[in-house]
């Protein structure tokens, strides 16, 4: 069964984050969006819904977490390459975000986050995808 994930985010300025997301080549569902919500397409099985922390209150039982203090989650969007990870990351911090710890690089695998307008961090990943592919060796361990 294949499912949708639709991540639902607290913001305090709907218009300038749809803004600060279009500027990093996101579309939205005009469909699903209004003056307190965003949705922002991801992929075809992924959406982002940005709602005013009003709007995102009507939601929850509980506080909304304040993101200068604390994570309540990390979003980790596919680049194709190490350089579409540091264009994208870079954008973003020009665009008004701002860097989130220092880059990850594991040779395989290159990362690099930034906050968003609302101190989310979003991760930005690049995966070499032969190192998705099982080697020989260890193929012939998983048919022992």
């Amino acid at each position: 069964m294949s499912r949708l994930l639709f991540v639902n985010m607290p913001v305090k300025d709907v218009a300038a984050t749809r803004a600060f997301f279009s500027g990093l080549g996101f579309e939205f569902n005009d469909m699903f969006s209004d003056e307190n919500t965003v949705s922002m397409i991801v992929s075809d099985s992924a959406t982002v819904m940005f709602l005013n922390e009003p709007r995102f209150g009507d939601f929850i039982a509980d506080d909304i977490c304040d993101t200068s203090k604390a994570r309540e989650a990390l979003m980790c969007v596919s680049a194709d390459s190490r350089e579409e990870v540091d264009t994208f990351v870079d954008a973003a911090i020009a665009a008004g975000g701002s860097k989130w710890m220092e880059p990850q690089d594991h040779g395989f695998m290159y990362g690099r986050a930034f906050r968003d307008l609302d101190n989310h961090v979003w991760e930005v990943m690049w995966m070499d995808p032969a190192a998705t592919v099982p080697s020989s060796n260890a193929e012939q361990q998983q048919q022992q």
